[in-house]
Order: C-alpha cells, then structure tokens, then sequence
C-alpha cells in the first residue's frame, strides 16, 4: 500500500481529493488529507476505508515531522508560502512532493539534494503554471518536429465566471484567493517584442491591454504577468523575438480595477489608522484629496482620475458600495486588505453559480516559406461553486502526476517542473475525458 499525505483541502482541493478517492482501491492507495480545518470532509469521508482527515498545524514542527514521515508522497496545496517547509521536511524524510504553486529561489537551492537522493519535487503542476507549460510544450514540439520555426508565443489565461452566472457589472467573481487577486500585478511586468525588451510598470499595467478573441465566447482583455521571460530558457525558446504571458479578463474590468491601483488602494504595505471604524466611503475619503468644494465625492473622484461620471467604470465601482457607509470592521488592515473585504461581499460565487477558465496560446512560425498562426484555446466550465473549473484544472494535473509518480512511471528527480514528454503527454490525454481538451486552429497567414 501506498500512502498519500494532501496538505491543504481548500477551494482548489475537490477535484483532486475526489480523483484520490477513486483511485485509492485500484491503486491500493491510503489518503491522509491534512488542513486546519476539515469538518467539510467528514461526510465525503465517511465509511471509505481508504481515507481519512486530520486537524493539521504546518507550525507545528512535531506533527509535520511525524505525518511526512509516513508517506511515501506528499502533495502540497497549502497556501504557497509553507510550500517550503514541507518540502525540506520530504527531503529529510526522503518523500516525493507535488505542488501546485510556482518554482522560488528557495526551491532551486533544494535542487541537488533532491537529485541525490533520488527524489522528485514536482512543482507548477496546476493550471498556470501547470496546464499552460504542458500544453505549451506539446504544442511547441509539434512545431518543431514538423520544421517550424517559432517567432512569437503569447500565452493568456483567465479564471472568470460562467456566461450563465455573470451577473455583476464586473463580469467577475472570486474563483481562486481573493487576496491573490487584489494583489495580482504589482512590480513590473517584462517582456519581449520583436527582439526588443518591453516593460510596464504597475501603475500602467492595467491601461495596457490586449484584445483576446476566444471562438464561442468573444473578446476578452489580456494584460501581462509580471515576468513573461524566465520560460524562454524552460521552453528552449531562448533566440525567440516575441515572448509575453498574461491574465485574462472580461472587457471593461482593467479600466475598472485601474482606479484601484491609481488611488493605491491595492497597497499591501503599511496599516491604516482607525480602520477599524471606517466605513467603505471614509476609506475611499482617505485616499483623495482633500476637499476644495461642495462636491460629491463621486465627481471628486471622478474629476481626480479623469473619468466620466457617468461611465461604466463609475458603475462599477458604485455597484460595489464603495461610497457607501457600510463599515468595514477590520482592525489593523492594510489598504489591501480593506479592498479585499469589500471585493469578497459582492463577488462571491453564489450556490449554484458556475465558474470558467479560459486559456489561448498563440504561437507564430514559420515553414516552408509560409508564416502560420496556430492558436490553442481550452475553455472549462465548472459544475457548482463547489466543484469548480478551477479545481479541476488546478487538482486534477496534480492527481494525475501523483498516480504516474507512485506507478513508477516518472524519472526526472530534482525540482522539476511538467515540461518533458513522459509527463504532459499522459496528463494531457488524461485530461481529455474531463473534458479538459485544447481545440486547435493553424492557419496560413502569407509567404515569407
């Protein structure tokens, strides 16, 4: 029998502790899942043999110690910041680890220990990074092999909600960490055009959008990750002209969340006094300047950062109560974290509400004396508000690597992340019968 230890049973978690089950009595697998809170489990657990939930403390240096010890693999999707403590925990254990989240300084510095001792650390096994590397590098391949010679990828994706369930003027609900999104973007994103290096700062990164068009769901906005270059080397795309990753949104919400960044209200450094006694329209009041005039503190806004009063991004805003007097009762916070607040009370994925992740690459080349554009979209719509597009394009991945790694079937050892053959093109075809598939369209565009 194989043991599974999964940290972390959050909102990414459903799709993969629900592939663990079902493959615990084929596999002949034991699953412990470890979170500081799994009430929400109990039931799913109940009378399953193969299975079972612990209250589990990652500051406590005893228990991690103990739990890891006992597994032959460890899969991590506690928040990303603990990731490292697990890992050196699996190192002096001698257990494999699988996370979802991205490959930090900290992780490379494991890098030869892990080789050492035989040991895979596999990392950005999610949707992005996970999915995106995967199906990136398939389709980059199968450029190659045919000829092709690639000049441009530019690669975008977006959680957002359901056509279905879009009913907000933002056209966005929460599908992942809330505070991951107020801070999203911030430092300056990089990249290269046309052979030459590009850079946006944060305050300009969400007046600098791109039009993405998705067949069946329209238009979308692109704006740029914040490094769009360090998978040049990964991808062995290190001479290519145009490289640029990005997140997608629905059109009009960078304008909207632009407000945000200008008035500094994503600002995640410093603590606001009293803010235990604001009230969303005194925390908006904080931020501007001080009052000249009669004014309403929508046209004050509205004259400080040049937007129509009557314009979409006004609605937005109002929508949300922010100049309203309800209390924000968050003592100690940061002005991100206010925002955060406010964001969660009216977007949230209501009981019933369906979520979609959309992910387009496009890849320009060049064969036989002809220039091509192979653009690769996947479109997933999620169940419920429970079972989630985002879970199952985070977790599954995720599951499925830890089957093929228990089966013996994975080679690379070392921090690793999901760029070779043996592992994305099991996983892909996998991928497929839950409806997680890429459609494709090559087209010719002129000669060279």
């Amino acid at each position: 029998m194989k043991n599974i230890l999964l940290l972390g049973a959050g909102r990414s978690a459903s799709s993969l502790i629900t592939y663990l089950l079902q493959q615990a009595p084929t596999e002949n697998w034991h699953i412990k899942i470890g979170d500081i809170v799994v009430t929400h489990l109990h039931p799913i657990l109940a009378d399953l043999p193969c299975a079972e939930a612990i209250v589990f403390d990652i500051h406590n240096n005893e228990q991690r110690e103990a739990e890891i010890k006992q597994a032959d693999l460890v899969i991590s999707l506690l928040p990303a910041v603990f990731h490292i403590e697990v890992a050196k925990e699996c190192l002096k254990q001698e257990k494999h680890l699988i996370t979802a989240s991205y490959v930090t300084p900290a992780f490379l510095e494991l890098h030869a220990e892990a080789q050492a001792k035989n040991l895979t650390i596999l990392m950005e096994s999610g949707l992005d990074p996970g999915i995106d590397h995967m199906s990136a590098m398939s389709a980059i391949k199968h450029i190659q092999a045919k000829g092709g010679k690639l000049t441009s990828f530019r690669s975008y994706c977006g959680g957002l909600v359901a056509p279905e369930s879009d009913t907000n003027p933002w056209n966005y609900k929460f599908t992942w960490n809330p505070r991951n999104v107020v801070l999203a973007g911030q430092g300056s994103a990089k990249y290269i055009q046309n052979g030459g290096y590009k850079y946006i700062p944060y305050h300009q990164l969400f007046r600098r959008t791109e039009t993405i068009f998705v067949e069946g769901y329209g238009n979308f906005e692109g704006y740029a990750n914040r490094d769009s270059l360090s998978y040049r080397e990964p991808y062995n795309l290190l001479d290519i002209p145009t490289m640029l990753r990005g997140t997608l949104r629905k059109p009009g919400y960078c304008a909207a969340w632009d407000v945000f960044v200008q008035l500094g209200l994503t600002d995640d450094s410093y603590t606001l006094e009293g803010s235990e006694n604001m009230t969303n329209r005194s925390y908006l009041e904080a931020f501007l300047p001080p009052v000249a005039n009669d004014q309403t503190i929508e046209q004050r806004l509205a004259d400080y950062l040049s937007i129509d009063a009557e314009s979409e991004v006004m609605q937005k805003l109002t929508w949300l109560d922010l100049f309203s007097e309800k209390h924000v009762e968050l003592a100690g916070a940061t002005p991100a974290q206010v925002l955060e607040k406010i964001l969660k009370e009216k977007l949230q994925l209501a009981p019933g509400d369906k979520d979609m992740i959309v992910m387009q690459h496009l890849f320009a080349y060049e064969l036989a004396g002809e220039k091509h554009e192979l653009t690769s979209s996947l479109v997933v719509i999620g169940d419920d508000e429970v079972h989630t597009a985002m879970a199952k394009t985070v977790g599954l991945p995720v599951a499925i690597l830890a089957k093929l790694l228990l089966q013996g079937k994975i080679s690379n050892r070392g921090v690793v992340i999901p760029i070779h053959p043996e592992l994305y093109e099991p996983v892909l075809e996998e991928l497929k019968s839950y409806g997680v598939n890429f459609i494709e369209h090559d087209t010719v565009l002129s000669k060279v």
